[in-house]
């Protein structure tokens, strides 16, 4: 259980890791005023870096087989996953205000750059890192086998 933990938290980074290229890519400081991002660059940062410093910390884990390292993992997860849930909260609200550009040529509409993530990927993004908390912890709590 705890190498298919490993499995689902590196793919959840790369998912995570792709919005937020997509993000740097459609911010954009000349239309800020107009349609600025409303998922502030701190929580981005700290959500990024904290999952993955977190999978190191599992990595860790599963390479000298610290229980501390586990626990310490779940931790650093449960901060990760409230800056999920806040960045969700307000991209679920940018997704809704902000209708899908149409095809039009004359008329140019900026948005948020989070509403241009791909909608597959922030679900898939949110469910395996929930896979992901659960695994974990039931690992630390030792019911999951090595």
């Amino acid at each position: 259980m705890d190498i298919f933990a490993l499995y689902t938290w590196m793919v959840t980074v790369l998912a995570g890791l792709l919005l937020f290229v997509i993000w740097i890519m459609e911010y954009d400081r000349s239309t800020q005023k107009s349609a600025a991002s409303h998922l502030p660059t701190p929580v981005i940062v700290s959500h990024a870096l904290l999952g993955m410093f977190g999978l190191l910390l599992w990595i860790g884990y599963l390479v000298v087989d610290e229980e501390r390292l586990a626990w310490t993992a779940v931790l650093v997860l449960g901060m990760v996953a409230l800056l999920g849930l806040i960045m969700a909260a307000r991209w679920i609200r940018v997704y809704r205000t902000y209708a899908e550009p149409g095809a039009s040529l004359t008329i140019s509409v900026a948005v948020p750059p989070e509403r241009n993530f791909p909608v597959p990927v922030v679900i898939g993004h949110g469910v395996l890192a929930f896979t992901t908390i659960g695994l974990v912890v039931v690992t630390a709590l030792g019911v999951g086998g090595s």
